[in-house]
């Protein structure tokens, strides 16, 4: 035990001590924050100019009706369209000519956006939904039906459906599907990228002290076994405290700065929510999207995120092992980077169908495929992971723990043998029924 804690905190150090290790730990999360707020940011900050379009509207009832606003101003014509065209080639305010076809309530293909240059998606589906709206209110009216309008504006209803789940306890418990899918996907893609990055990083050490014949040296006082837990129970250790750094990082977030920035009528909604309160009633009071109220209630509990947390770091530490142990023995087969490539395949195979799986997670999370794919070892890491914000049974977290930490025993065991056998081994580019071959024997 001695000899392999000595090599875990070399490798923990080695790698903790690296400024890219302090700057993905700190500044991801506040990029990744940055990234989230970039879209809303930049839609309230940045201003389009403003465009002018004079309508030609042969057919009388569209250019009246025509709403401008800060995107476009529609200007009446009193000209025909050729020479409103001819107009707007010598005016430099003038972006377009938008032509309404006479018979445009029967015909609503009949309108055509003449422009000085390229316009925009967004500004031609606005035009395009107002002039179908007109449309469709000319098309009412032929029903003759009085007070339409104000009948049309009664009947119309938006539905915000609340959510409840009745396993948990006897009242139902209040919760959001979109925020629990989006939550599972990031988590998701974090235990993607962990495995993926970490685990090679794990085979690139072997292979560069195999290279450099470090193994053959330290072999002669340190056992092949003691050698490879060390190493990957230092780099796990590495991954599991920069996760835990992130988790401490959102549940600050959560805790002090979310319930700052939040308007005050949302947090006492939100606190209310937590003590139990109708969040329907609550919604329809405050005009609020149940689903928004519900979401941010999961993400100002603490308590909710920290058992999150905890578990995705029992799931990232025995996914990581169980990958690491095999990178290992990968990287003590070979001499190259470039030869392991054949092997690797055969290990990040099933990390990729993880992920394939985990996309599934977002249409159903008790799906049987992904039930089992988060039962069996290999894809279990990612796919129970992605399946935890939802708020799945905890038997099925704890049985696919045992699974996964009882196969990452049997793998080390197993890749404790290709590794004996491999550091030893130089020249030769090994294949998969060479490695066989080392594990039987």
């Amino acid at each position: 035990m001695r000899n392999i804690s000595l090599i875990i905190g070399r490798e923990f150090r080695e790698r903790v001590m690296k400024k890219s290790f302090i700057f993905t730990t700190i500044l991801v999360p506040l990029f990744m924050l940055a990234m989230g707020a970039a879209p809303s940011l930049i839609m309230a900050f940045a201003e389009g100019e403003t465009h002018h379009i004079k309508v030609v509207d042969e057919s009388g009832i569209v250019a009246e009706r025509l709403a401008s606003n800060k995107e476009v101003v529609f200007d009446l014509s009193k000209r025909d369209l050729a020479e409103s065209l001819v107009a707007m080639s010598q005016d430099e305010e003038c972006f377009g000519v938008l032509y309404i076809g006479k018979d445009i309530v029967a015909n609503p293909n009949d309108a055509r956006l003449y422009t000085t240059s390229s316009s925009s998606m967004t500004l031609e589906a606005s035009i395009a939904e107002q002039i179908e709206s007109i449309i469709e209110k000319e098309r009412l009216k032929q029903y003759d039906i009085e007070n339409l309008e104000a009948i049309l504006a009664q009947v119309e209803a938006s539905v915000h459906l609340a959510t409840f789940r009745t396993d948990k306890d006897e009242e139902g418990a209040a919760t959001s599907a979109i925020a629990s899918s989006l939550a599972g996907m990031v988590l998701g893609f974090l235990l993607y990228f962990i495995l993926a990055i970490y685990g090679s990083m794990v085979m690139q050490s072997v292979i560069e002290e195999k290279s450099s014949r470090i193994l053959e040296v330290m072999v002669s006082t340190v056992k092949p076994f003691e050698m490879l837990m060390g190493k990957i129970l230092g780099v796990a250790l590495v991954a599991a405290l920069q996760v835990a750094v992130w988790g401490v990082l959102i549940m600050l977030f959560s805790a002090a700065i979310l319930p700052a920035i939040m308007p005050e009528n949302m947090m006492a909604s939100v606190e209310a929510v937590q003590s139990g309160a109708d969040i329907s009633a609550l919604a329809t009071q405050q005009d609020i999207d149940p689903e928004m109220l519900t979401a941010m209630a999961s993400l100002l509990d603490t308590g909710h995120l920290a058992m999150i947390v905890g578990v995705v770091l029992l799931f990232l530490v025995g996914g990581f092992l169980l990958y690491a142990s095999l990178y290992a023995a990968i990287g003590a087969s070979v001499d190259q980077a470039q030869d392991a490539q054949q092997l690797t395949s055969v290990v990040t195979l099933p990390i990729i169908l993880a992920f394939v799986v985990m996309m599934v997670v977002m249409k159903d999370p008790n799906s049987p495929l992904v039930f089992w794919a988060s039962m069996i070892p290999f894809t279990s890491p990612i796919v129970m992971v992605a399946r935890i914000p939802s708020d799945i049974p905890m038997w099925e977290i704890a049985v696919s723990l045992v699974v996964l930490y009882i196969t990452f025993t049997l793998c080390v065991w197993g890749a404790a043998k290709i590794y004996k056998i491999g550091i030893f081994m130089h020249g030769t580019k090994p294949k998969l029924k060479d490695l066989w071959r080392w594990l039987k024997n």
